[in-house]
């Protein structure tokens, strides 16, 4: 199905290359229409005046007032979902996440060098953040079905880990809890993560994040939780009272060996459009550790994880998905919960304590 009225988009950067490629690429898709572009917010202000785009993309750094400052004035005056499309640096890392704080749906990373080229591959990535911040405006997931998408190859979870032929596992005394989340899920994760005790069970998480972003994210959430949160590195060992966040543009797996689970951070293509991926994730839990596990779907746009948390529960995990109503966009819950994947529908603010139900 197509939609009727198109997601209209105002585009605010500073770099006349990236206003004139975005505008392009989104336009390139049938259900968007770029309703301006602005140099800096003051531009912006006056085309908001005149018309209120859906969803605004937003530079951080720009001339005369810089992104996030004008991100609090528009959340506070005039709230539109903003994508914030930032050149990747350590130091906008953190004011990124800060954007999220802010209120910003998304994160998409531009290069310092290349720019062009690389907004341009990523095309159907930008067109489906675009859309997923529309999505949370409308907060009707339910009700905007079926956006129509380029058609690319879309590969699974089979690309980096193969499927097992027998998920049979023997019980355990320490469970793995595996969590996958995408837009929306940096916040959902906080809270998530905040209302688990230090002796918790051993965590691993796949957040879309681009590269870099992860290890701000997790040094964040390290800060405000009882449990400690780290950006994974490969061999490092899923402990009770640890959460390890995959790192941006990476895959993680779980592993085994004799009574230890450990993780292993590694290249390979995209799946479901995303490196790292949720199903990559959960497929390697149930191989690994079938019913010792428990699967946790969050908000997020797309359908990464829902196969991975059918193969979790089919190997004896415990699965459990967000439910619509606390979930920013309710792409990947509702595709699992479509699946049959998940046991429980939750809250957000009740994961936590249902996991300690189980």
């Amino acid at each position: 199905m197509v939609m009727k009225d198109k997601i209209r988009v105002l585009i605010v950067d500073d770099s006349a290359v990236v206003r004139q490629t975005l505008k392009a690429l989104l336009e390139s898709d049938k259900n968007i229409e770029v309703m301006g572009t602005a140099e800096d917010p003051y531009m912006a202000v006056k085309k908001i005046q005149i018309e209120t785009p859906d969803v605004i993309t937003l530079d951080i750094e720009m001339p005369r007032m810089d992104g996030l400052t004008f991100l609090k004035k528009i959340m506070s005056q005039h709230p539109i979902p903003v994508v914030i499309v930032s050149s990747l640096t350590t130091h906008g890392a953190e004011t990124s996440l800060l954007a999220l704080e802010y209120g910003a749906v998304e994160i998409f990373c531009k290069p310092q060098i290349n720019t062009k080229k690389f907004l341009e591959e990523s095309k159907v990535k930008i067109c489906d953040i675009v859309k997923a911040a529309s999505v949370a405006r409308l907060k009707i997931r339910n009700n905007f079905p079926n956006l129509e998408k380029t058609i690319e190859p879309k590969l699974s979870a089979d690309a980096v880990i193969p499927k097992a032929k027998s998920l049979s596992m023997l019980k355990t005394t320490e469970s793995v809890v595996a969590v996958g989340a995408s837009t929306g899920g940096t916040e959902a994760l906080r809270v998530f993560l905040e209302a688990l005790p230090a002796d918790s069970p051993g965590i691993v998480i796949v957040q879309h994040m681009p590269e870099h972003f992860t290890k701000s994210f997790a040094e964040r959430l390290d800060s405000l939780c009882k449990v400690t949160v780290k950006e994974a590195e490969n061999n490092d060992t899923v402990l009770r009272g640890r959460a390890l966040i995959a790192p941006g543009n990476k895959h993680m797996l779980l592993k085994r060996s004799g009574a230890r689970y450990y993780v292993e951070v590694t290249d390979g293509p995209l799946v479901n459009r995303h490196r790292p991926s949720v199903d990559v994730l959960f497929r390697s839990t149930a191989r690994y550790a079938g019913r010792n596990a428990v699967g946790i779907i969050m908000t997020g746009m797309g359908d990464d994880g829902a196969k991975g948390l059918l193969e979790m529960k089919e190997a004896g995990a415990a699965t459990i998905a967000q439910d619509e109503s606390s979930c920013v966009v309710f792409g990947m819950p509702r595709e699992a919960i479509k699946l049959g994947a998940a046991d429980k529908i939750v809250p957000l603010e009740h994961i936590a304590s249902h996991i300690y139900k189980l």
